[in-house]
Parts: structure tokens; sequence; C-alpha cells
């Protein structure tokens, strides 16, 4: 297969200064994308700003040659998100790609989490999310062309304690990206999403307490900390911001070198004209098996 090149294309990713946002950033402008570098430079847990981790990332992009931009405005309100989408239109013309990636983390158990720290996680990756999409979408659907890739997490299906703000939220992106997903593809829009594995400061945040509830020893935690750097996240992501990419309202899990799917599934389930609890409580193995399931589809994944 020939190189996947973003030429003439322009990238929004927000969240660009650090971590896997920077991976995105990095290798949209090194295939040849014109990127605006979006971060506020904020702490883990949204306080604060510094314009240095934006304007870091894009004169490395210069200097490598590339084409880039860096704007420090915040993803959590309306106008401030809707200043990125200005950033691109008023330095490049136009705007092709939004990579999602602005994050923050805040884990603590649920009982102990406050309403303002649900809200905050909401305000940034939930309505970050909405915000700059939304600011960037009717250009695309003048355009008649675009591509939206969000980013949600494996937290979202539970199964690790402390994350339940975070996970929440990214479940709400899931939601987001499969319904963008039926409303845009008959402008040519298609929205998809990554599930990155990598080890950031937002993750290292976590790592000692995932440790424990494993009860792994930090040292081989320390070991698959370092399996999985986030450079490896930015293909699939490139992938679903390329043009050829014929995906719509998937979820690929990627990271430490392997990419996969992340999919819904819907079983055979059961059926009576007069169910009952009784029934199903007897016939619950039949209801939980979805050995003859299928996968809840999108409009427009063509294969």
């Amino acid at each position: 297969m020939s190189e996947l090149r973003f030429d003439d294309r322009v990238a929004v990713v927000t969240g660009a200064g650090r971590g896997v946002g920077r991976a995105h950033a990095m290798l949209l402008a090194a295939k040849g994308a014109r990127v605006v570098v979006a971060d506020i430079g904020g702490g883990l847990s949204g306080t604060g700003a510094s314009a240095e981790p934006a304007e870091t990332v894009a004169a490395e992009i210069r200097a490598a040659g590339g084409s880039a931009v860096a704007c420090h405005a915040s993803v959590a309100e309306q106008d401030s998100a809707a200043r990125i989408v200005d950033t691109a239109l008023q330095s490049f013309g136009r705007v092709d790609i939004v990579v999602n990636n602005a994050g923050i983390h805040d884990p603590a158990l649920f009982g102990d989490l406050t309403a303002g720290q649900f809200q905050r996680m909401i305000d940034v990756h939930y309505l970050g999310t909405v915000f700059v999409t939304q600011a960037a979408w009717p250009h695309m659907v003048a355009a008649g062309y675009g591509r939206v890739v969000n980013t949600v997490s494996e937290a979202m299906l539970g199964g690790i304690t402390q994350l339940s703000s975070y996970g929440a939220a990214k479940g709400a992106v899931f939601g987001l990206t499969r319904n963008l997903a039926t409303e845009g593809l008959p402008s040519g829009i298609r929205v998809n999403a990554i599930a990155p594995r990598a080890f950031t400061r937002l993750s290292a945040a976590h790592s000692e307490t995932l440790a424990a509830e494993m009860s792994m020893p930090m040292d081989v935690m320390d070991q698959i900390n370092a399996s999985m750097p986030p450079d490896l996240c930015a293909p699939a992501a490139a992938f679903l911001a390329h043009e050829s990419c014929a995906l719509n309202g998937e979820v690929l899990q990627t990271g430490m070198g392997g990419v996969a799917r992340i999919a819904v599934v819907c079983a055979k389930g059961i059926s009576s004209p007069s169910i009952s609890v009784e029934e199903i409580a007897d016939r619950i193995g039949e209801v939980m098996d979805v050995s003859d399931g299928y996968v809840a589809e999108t409009a427009g994944t063509q294969l």
C-alpha cells in the first residue's frame, strides 16, 4: 500500500501539548497535514494554564519542516472551543480533521467524588468534544467532507475502581461518536474514536492504585508502562482521520503495538408474549448468551 498522506489537509488536535495528543499532532504533520496544536496547558485535574506545551509542540513541528500553529484556548467553554477552530480557519483557511483528545484525570472512589469533580469531567471530556466538533461541523458540512476522531477509554466499560467520573464521561463521548456517525454520513463526514492504551501523566496518576488492585509489584507495572509509549496510539488515530478510511461509528483500541475493535454486541435473547420475572430468571443463561449475537452498527462502515 502507498503511504497515507495528509497533504493539503488541515487538522485540529486538542490536548496536543503532551502525551497522546502530541503524538497525534506530530504524526499528522509528518504526513503533510497543517496542524492546529490546541492545548490550554492545565494540570491533571483541569486547573491552571500555560502556553508552553502547545507552543513547544508547534515549534517542534515547524523545526521538522511541517506546518503548525499553537492555540491555548480551553475546550471546556463554547466560545473558547470555537476559537480553536477559528485558528484553523484564519491560519490555513479550512478544517478537514478534528481529533478530540483533550482530557483530565481526577481519580477517586465514587462516594468521595464531589458534584464539581463529576462536572469537570463532563465539561472537558464530553462537552469539550461537543464544542470543538460543533464549531467545525458547519465547515465540514459545507465542504461535503470531514473526519472526526474522538477519544474514549476502556474505563467506560468498567472494571477499575476510582474511575466512575472519568469512565462515565468517556461513555458519553462514545454515545456522541455513534450518533454523530449516523448524522454526519450524508455530508461526507465520518466519526470514529480510539481508546488509547498509553502511559502518560494521566495514567501515571492511577498507576500505583491499579498495581495494588491487581496485586502486581510496581516493578512489573513499570515494565508494562514502559511498553505503552503514546506514539504507538497515533497510527490508529491517523488512519481514522484519513480520507481513505471507510469506518464510521467505530472504536479502535490502540496502543502497545496493537489495534482491535471495541464493539457493542446485542444478544439474541428470549422472546415471549407474556414474559414474566420468573421466566427471565429461569432463562437468564439464554438472555446472556452472546454466541449468536450481532454487532450494533451505525450507517456507513464499508470494508
